[in-house]
């Protein structure tokens, strides 16, 4: 009896945060299709002989994928590959949907009013009036790369067991964002035309680098969040490894 309550205690908690840890990925990811519509600067440089990168030129979205990174990483590593792709999935489509209410309040003419500081017509498009095909080349990356992210993930992980977690979390990471730049950046810009081939190869790969650098910045960030997941599922009876 008292092993029973102990398990469904335990299976309480995984579920309450299993809801979190989706929700908050969700609203990450949405949020950074979003807000991406502005670019900024980083002033981070690197130097090699004749060779230099940066400081790079990326999307304001960049700031909330680090946390999309982490959480990605704690639903693989203790709600599994198939739980991942569902929620990959769940999120690309309310991605898509977010966009449908976008283009609806988008085609729908303010009301200005004397004296306001609301948004005009203009306004509203600046900030979320996103070209189509950015949007379909950015949920086509995230669907793809998660669920590339997912697979890669696990296969490490049956390879090495639970070693190395750095090395599934920021192994998968790596080659999963190489596809979705690369998605992203010729869905969105070079079929429309709005970026040559050529443009393409020399901002991919700036664009790459700097996520490979968010990558493994998150490492410590990964083993504390595993610390403190299993220290919320850990029991009197129960740890989970």
């Amino acid at each position: 009896m008292e092993n029973q309550l102990v398990e469904s205690k335990t299976n309480q908690r995984r579920q309450w945060l299993f809801v979190f840890l989706v929700g908050l990925f969700v609203t990450n990811a949405i949020t950074a299709e979003l807000i991406s519509n502005k670019l900024i600067e980083i002033p981070l440089s690197f130097s090699f002989g004749d060779w230099k990168m940066g400081p790079f030129v990326t999307i304001v979205g960049v700031i909330p994928w680090p946390v999309v990174f982490i959480l990605t990483d704690l639903l693989n590593e203790f709600y599994g590959e198939k739980a991942v792709r569902r929620v990959s999935w769940i999120t690309a489509i309310l991605i898509a949907y977010c966009f449908i209410i976008v283009s609806i309040a988008l085609n729908l003419p303010a009301k200005v009013i004397p004296g306001s500081n609301l948004a005009s017509d203009s306004d509203f498009a600046k900030v979320f009036g996103q070209a189509q095909m950015v949007i379909i080349g950015s949920i086509a990356a995230f669907l793809v790369s998660q669920l590339l992210d997912a697979s890669l993930f696990h296969w490490i992980k049956r390879k090495t067991g639970n070693r190395f977690i750095w090395l599934r979390s920021t192994g998968s990471t790596a080659i999963s964002q190489l596809v979705d730049t690369f998605i992203v950046l010729y869905i969105g810009f070079v079929l429309p035309g709005s970026l040559s081939f050529s443009a393409f190869w020399e901002i991919a790969p700036t664009n790459y680098f700097l996520k490979v650098l968010i990558a493994i910045s998150l490492t410590p960030l990964i083993y504390l969040g595993h610390y403190f997941v299993k220290r919320y599922l850990r029991s009197d009876n129960h740890v989970v490894e």
